[in-house]
């Protein structure tokens, strides 16, 4: 924090993240109060997702050959943009249709979105200082992953208008648009050479040479593909711990009430000792966080269930993004960033997708408690499938840390094909 670029970039995350977090707990709450559906709100994800996963290599390539800093900024400029139109569509009831609509234009500004982010961060901090500032970055999200979903829950409380969310969502995100300007990222490799198709697959390329960055990508990917339940917190909120829109904004933000202890304890520690092992454990923990919150009748019953998983996810989520950062050549950051995108938004997006199907079919109970148990059979999965990762203790290691744990690896699964 004592860089003032970090200090800009910092307040541009924190408030688009923020206004972003309070938009997704409103539209969740109209969606559902609407139309009593938790299919819808599966859809809703599938909405998002679509146009990440269509575009997010293309948009990573740009990225790689572009202005970073700007394309953040217009990224932020084009969320604030859909936020002004989805509380026009909110004050006027306009139909189901118009949201969908909506959050197809947010996923597109999203593709583009979190690579420019993830690939700006590296070229504005000095090597020695990127680790602690993804713990940073983390903890800056859970305040503003906390906050906006309160204030989200409370506005609508009070006004009962979800529009009102809205235009603060888009106000937030027209400041982080100004802020991202202000940023100065020290020069990047680019080529000069002209596009090629082959160069938008070169991230996804060097994630699958990579068996670390590949056996934790798919650990995440899968983990909160079954065992994600925030799709289904209306439900809950609403069904099973009648707690209103109030208790929705403390349930959305409970995680992230975790995450965000999480993140300054490992602010101020040391680098992960055994980050292999730690990456396993808590997302084994994640699952039994799930499967006790999908049982719960209890409003601090499930609070508590989501804050300890909340402070465990943390944990994979800083390592995931060290590893993927550390270990890729910054001309290709933009690009490994975007793949990165594509597995968040497969595993958030159609794990809500997931959520809203089982509960429609078995009820919102069977569908949080199963997933739970379908991350715990993930966990073992990964652990056997990827030994690199099992066995990786630091988290930016030599080159010859890392063939050896390839070599490690190999023999493992030629002894898997043997007779």
């Amino acid at each position: 924090m004592r860089e003032p670029n970090y200090r800009f970039f910092a307040f541009a995350f924190v408030a688009s993240s923020m206004g972003l977090q309070m938009l997704s707990t409103a539209i969740a709450w109209e969606m559902y109060e609407r139309t009593g559906a938790a299919l819808m709100l599966g859809l809703m994800g599938l909405a998002r997702a679509l146009p990440v996963i269509a575009l997010t290599l293309a948009a990573g390539t740009l990225v790689d050959r572009g202005d970073r800093k700007k394309i953040l900024s217009i990224t932020q400029i084009g969320f604030g943009l859909v936020a002004v139109a989805l509380a026009c569509a909110s004050f006027a009831v306009a139909p189901i249709w118009v949201y969908f609509a909506l959050l197809i234009a947010s996923g597109c500004v999203r593709s583009f979105n979190a690579p420019s982010r993830g690939a700006l961060l590296p070229s504005l901090l000095t090597p020695e200082r990127f680790e602690n500032a993804i713990a940073w970055q983390s903890g800056f999200f859970q305040f503003a992953a906390v906050a906006g979903p309160l204030l989200a829950g409370a506005i609508i409380a009070a006004t009962g208008h979800a529009w009102v969310v809205y235009t603060i969502t888009a106000c937030l995100c027209a400041g982080a648009g100004v802020a991202a300007l202000f940023l100065k990222p020290r020069p990047v490799i680019r080529t000069s050479a002209p596009p090629r198709l082959v160069d938008m697959f070169r991230g996804a390329e060097h994630i699958f040479r990579e068996k670390t960055v590949l056996g934790a990508l798919t650990l995440d990917l899968l983990a909160v593909l079954f065992g994600g339940a925030t799709a289904l917190l209306p439900v809950y909120a609403k069904e099973i711990l009648h707690c209103g829109p109030v208790g929705l904004g403390a349930l959305r933000a409970a995680p992230f009430v975790g995450a965000f202890a999480m993140a300054i304890w490992l602010a101020a520690r040391p680098t992960f000792g055994h980050a292999g092992r730690a990456l396993l454990w808590s997302v084994a923990i994640f699952g039994l966080c799930m499967i006790v919150f999908g049982f719960s009748t209890s409003f601090w019953v499930s609070i508590a269930a989501l804050a300890v998983s909340g402070a465990v996810d943390n944990i994979s989520v800083v390592i995931r993004h060290v590893l993927v950062q550390t270990r890729t050549p910054d001309e290709l950051r933009g690009r490994t960033t975007a793949v990165n995108s594509v597995f968040i938004e497969c595993s958030n997006e159609i794990g809500a997708l997931e959520s809203g199907l089982v509960a429609e079919w078995l009820g919102p109970v069977a569908s949080v408690a199963s997933g739970g148990v379908g991350t715990l059979a993930v966990v073992g999965f990964v652990a056997l499938a990827f030994p690199a990762l099992r066995q990786m203790k630091r988290l930016q290691e030599t080159k010859l840390d890392v063939r050896r744990a390839e070599v490690e690896e190999e023999e493992h699964r030629g002894l898997g094909t043997e007779g």
